[in-house]
This record gives structure tokens, sequence and C-alpha cells, in this order.
């Protein structure tokens, strides 16, 4: 057991203040994440910082029809809201297959999207990561790598992001809101996520005493018909080999308009905007999804056990599109 401090902020400035004040500090919400990482060895935090009772946990309405949601909301709440559920179904598909209710019930949105892999390699504790230790090496490369990506992969890292609302956040256009030293920030959530390259370790933009303080999912008529679809090895409690997001317009049996993301595939929540572009103008039906699917897993990089999450995306995008259609 290592020594823990812990502080209590009652204001979102103070609890940014706090953090930068102490350099081994970590924000505590939820602690679905936070306190498994540090019982692991894997986050060395020696001071938590709790913002449970920051005022960060409502679910508002925009004006473009969109939805600001508090980076403390919990998923089980955002996942009722009928807003969302009436909005954005597969955002709230996607918090519904994200765990058991009873951790649905504590974890929070924004904990949700800092959560680290789960390559089991990163928490062992000991094999090579350079998640976790840079420079020592990915075990997964040549190991059991059955689970891990096939998308945004490098020579040094191969591991997939666990988050399931994350996957259907991408495909809307999702923003995350930050207050950290430098003030205030909003960063397009296909940037948050930071493809491993050659620095696996840094997993997102944020420095360090950053605060994600909410979401903000712009208004799209788009995702009304939406759906979220999660295929794993069991039906509870177990992360993706494929997800997927998907939301189609279309108009004379030909689609106008996609929003297509994975998954399970890739080390980062994958918006397939190769897919979505060939989609346009093509007509509604089974060729197209296929083609299209088929299209953005042309740069798949498959290991030794991971090759059918080719063939299981491509079926996964098709269903996915198919019963968009509905």
């Amino acid at each position: 057991m290592r020594p823990l401090s812990y502080s209590r902020a009652g204001q979102v400035e103070e609890a940014v203040a706090i953090a930068i004040r102490e350099p081994g500090s970590a924000f505590l919400a939820g602690g679905t994440t936070e306190v498994d990482l540090i019982r692991a060895g894997i986050e060395r935090a020696d001071h938590l910082v709790d913002i449970n009772h920051l005022p960060l946990s409502a679910v508002d309405d925009l004006p473009d029809g969109g939805l600001r949601i508090g980076a403390l909301a919990r998923m089980s709440d955002v996942a009722r809201t009928a807003a969302v559920v009436e909005r954005y179904p597969a955002i709230s598909q996607a918090l519904l297959l994200g765990a058991s209710e009873q951790l649905r019930n504590m974890a929070s949105m924004g904990g949700n999207l800092r959560q680290r892999t789960r390559c089991a390699y990163l928490r062992d504790g000991v094999s090579p990561c350079n998640k976790r230790e840079p420079g020592s090496g990915c075990a997964a490369l040549e190991g059991f790598n059955r689970g891990h990506a096939i998308l945004g992969t490098s020579e040094h890292c191969i591991a997939t992001h666990p988050s399931d609302v994350a996957v259907a956040l991408v495909a809307f256009d999702a923003v995350v809101h930050t207050l950290g030293p430098d003030g205030e920030r909003s960063i397009p959530f296909d940037d948050f996520f930071l493809l491993p390259g050659d620095t696996p370790e840094l997993e997102h933009p944020l420095v360090h005493g950053e605060l994600i303080v909410a979401l903000e999912v712009p208004g799209a008529p788009i995702a009304r018909r939406s759906v979220y679809l999660k295929f794993r090895d069991r039906q509870s409690y177990e992360f993706a080999l494929v997800s997927v997001a998907a939301a189609l317009e279309v108009s004379d049996d030909v689609v106008t308009g996609a929003r297509l993301a994975f998954g399970g595939i890739g080390t980062k929540p994958w918006r397939a905007r190769r897919a979505e572009a060939a989609l346009i103008g093509s007509p509604a039906d089974e060729t197209s999804f296929r083609l299209a699917a088929a299209l953005e897993l042309e740069s798949a990089d498959v290991r030794e056990h991971n090759a059918f999450k080719v063939e299981l995306a491509t079926r996964a995008a098709v269903r996915g599109l198919r019963e968009a259609l509905r």
C-alpha cells in the first residue's frame, strides 16, 4: 500500500488549483477507473482531489437542439435522460451496454473518457508496455492480441480504447470542455484521443491539473434514428471485440447523410470518415454498406490472433447501418 493524501473541492476553480499545487495529484469522481489503476500501481498519484461535490452533473439543452452533459453526470442517469434517448439513442444504448448497473451508477461521463485501456499487458505490472513504461516495448505485438486494435496502431502500441459511449460521441462531433492552468479550452472529440505513434503513453492532450467539466453534443437530426451495437465474447460485463455507432439519412433510397464509428478495433474511438464519404450518394442497401466498410478497413494492420476483426467489423457495420434504416 502506498500512502495517499486527500482533498475535497467545492468549486471547479478550487479543484484545479489544488491539482496544480500538488504535482502528484489526480481527480477522483466515481473511482471506478482511478482506484483500480492506483491499486494496480499503474496510476502513480499520491494525492486525490475529490470532485464529487462540484456542480457538474446537469444535462442541459443547447440552442441548436444539442446537449451539454456535465462531466460528473453518472452514466446511468445520462442513459435514461429523455432528451438523450430521443435525440441520441446511440449514446443511450452505448451507455447501457458499457458496464454493469452498479458501475454505471457510480461512473462519471468525464471519467469514462479518461479510462485507460484494458490491455492485460498494461495491467499485469510486469510485461513490457510502452504505455506504462515508455521504451520498454509492447508485449501484445507478438503476444496474445485477440482483443487488440487493427486501426490506428503503431510499432509501439496496439491497445484498444475501451469506452463504449466514446464511440457514439465521436460519431456525432462531440466537444470536450475543460478548465486548466491556462483557463478554459474546447477540444473536438476526435482530437481528444491521441493515436499511439511514438508516444503511446500520451493518450489525450490534457495537461496536469486540467479538468473535464462538460461534453457538448451539437444538434444533429440524423442522430434521432441512430443505433449502437456491441459484439463481445459474452453478453454481460465484457468489453467489445467490435462495436459500431451508425446513423443514416436517406432520400429516394439513396444515402444523403451518414455517421459511422467503430469501437474495439481502433487505438482510439474510430470515426469511419472514409466509409461515410463512400456512402453519400450510394444506394441504401447492403452492398453499399459492405463496400463502404471494406474501404474503411483497407488500412487494417492485423496480428496473429485478431485478423478476424476485419470481417466482424464489416458485418457489424452492415448490420448497424441496416438497423439505422428502420
